[in-house]
C-alpha cells in the first residue's frame, strides 16, 4: 500500500508539531478530568449515579454518528447532512410503524437502510459529478431536512414499542445499552482502521489521493463506502435518538451535525484528511456531553450553552489550522 509522502518539516516547527501530535490525546483527558472537577465543586449533582447514566444516554446518539464523521474526514470527505440522515430514519421508522406496514425490526431496518442511501447518493455525486463533499452534503442537508417535513407534515410519530425503547432507553447492569453499544462500535472501527489494509488505504486517500489513485487503491469505490458507512452510522444515531424520544420527529438531531464535527476536529482528525484517531474523537465527545450536562446542571441560561458550543467548534477548528500550519512550516 502506498503511504501519502509527507510535507516537509524541520526545525522548531517540526519539533513543536511532533510535540502537539503526541501530546493531543493527553491534553483531551486533561481538558476532561478538570472541567469534570469544577463541575463537581459547583454542583453536588455532577456526581450522582443518575447523572453518569443521563450522560452516557446523551453520549451515545453523538458518538455513534462521530465514528461515521471522523472515517470520512481521514478519507478526505466530510458530511453535513448527518443531523437529517439522523431525523429521517427516526421519522421512516415511525411512519412504519405507525401503519403498522412491517414488524418493528423491519421498520428499523429500512429507517437504516434510508440513511445508508442518502450516504451513498452523497458518495456518488462526490465521485462521479465531482462536486465537493461539504457542497454535496450541505445541500442533501436541506433536501433530507424538508423531505422529513414533508413525510411527516411537521408533526411527530409516537415509537413507543417496547423493545424499541430498549435501544435508547434501556440498560444491562446498571449502564445504559446505548452506551454500550456505541463502545462496541469503537472498538470495531478503531481495529479497522489500524489494523487492516482497508483502513491504512483510508489514510492514504485523504493524505494524497492522486497518488493513492496511482498507488492502484480504487479511490472512488473506498470514498462510496466510507460515505454510505457514515449515513448508516447517522442513521443508526438517529434510531437512538427516536428509542429515547420514543416519537419520530422531522425537528429531531438539528444541530447534530456541528457537535459531532467539533468533537471530531477536537479529537485530533483534521479537517484536510489523512490525519486523525477515534480514541480522540471519543475523548472529544465526551468532552462536549459532559459539558453540556454541566452547564445545564449548573443553571447557565441556554443561550450561553449554544455560546459556549460555538466557541468549541471555533477553538477545535483553529487548533486544526494550527497543527496544519506548523505541519507546512
Amino acid at each position: 500500500m502506498a503511504q501519502s509522502t509527507p510535507s516537509a518539516v524541520s526545525g522548531p516547527a517540526s519539533t513543536v508539531f511532533s510535540r502537539l501530535r503526541l501530546n493531543t490525546g493527553l491534553s483531551l483527558l486533561t481538558v476532561f478530568v478538570v472541567m469534570c472537577l469544577i463541575f463537581a465543586l459547583l454542583t453536588p449533582h455532577f456526581l450522582s449515579v443518575q447523572n453518569f447514566v443521563n450522560i452516557g444516554q446523551t453520549l451515545a446518539v453523538v458518538g455513534i454518528v462521530a465514528i461515521g464523521e471522523t472515517i470520512l474526514l481521514i478519507a478526505g470527505g466530510v458530511d453535513i447532512s448527518v443531523g437529517s440522515v439522523a431525523a429521517l430514519a427516526g421519522v421512516v421508522t415511525s411512519l412504519l410503524w405507525d401503519n403498522q406496514i412491517l414488524p418493528i425490526w423491519a421498520c428499523v431496518a429500512v429507517g437504516l437502510l434510508s440513511g445508508a442511501v442518502v450516504g451513498a447518493l452523497n458518495g456518488l455525486v462526490v465521485t462521479r459529478l465531482k462536486i465537493n463533499p461539504l457542497i454535496t452534503t450541505l445541500g442533501m442537508f436541506s433536501i433530507i431536512r424538508g423531505l422529513a417535513f414533508v413525510l411527516t407534515g411537521g408533526q411527530m410519530n409516537q415509537l413507543s414499542q417496547p423493545q424499541f425503547q430498549f435501544l435508547g432507553r434501556g440498560d444491562l447492569g446498571g449502564v445504559p445499552f446505548s452506551l454500550i453499544l456505541m463502545l462496541v462500535l469503537y472498538a470495531v472501527f478503531i481495529f479497522v482502521l489500524a489494523k487492516t489494509p482497508f483502513g491504512r488505504d483510508l489514510y492514504a486517500i485523504g493524505g494524497n489521493p492522486a497518488a493513492s489513485r496511482l498507488a492502484g487503491i480504487p479511490v472512488n469505490r473506498y470514498q462510496l463506502i466510507v460515505f454510505t458507512l457514515c449515513g448508516f452510522l447517522a442513521a443508526l444515531g438517529g434510531m437512538v435518538l427516536a428509542s429515547q424520544l420514543a416519537a419520530g420527529t422531522p425537528q429531531a438531531a438539528t444541530g447534530l451535525e456541528f457537535t459531532v464535527i467539533a468533537a471530531v476536529i477536537l479529537g485530533g482528525t483534521s479537517l484536510a484528511g489523512g490525519k486523525g484517531s477515534l480514541i480522540g474523537t471519543l475523548i472529544g465527545v465526551f468532552i462536549l456531553r459532559t459539558l453540556d450536562n454541566g452547564l445545564i446542571l449548573t443553571n447557565v441560561s441556554s443561550y450561553y450553552q449554544e455560546v459556549a458550543r460555538g466557541l468549541v467548534l471555533l477553538l477545535a477548528v483553529g487548533f486544526d489550522q494550527l497543527r496544519l500550519r506548523l505541519r507546512r512550516s
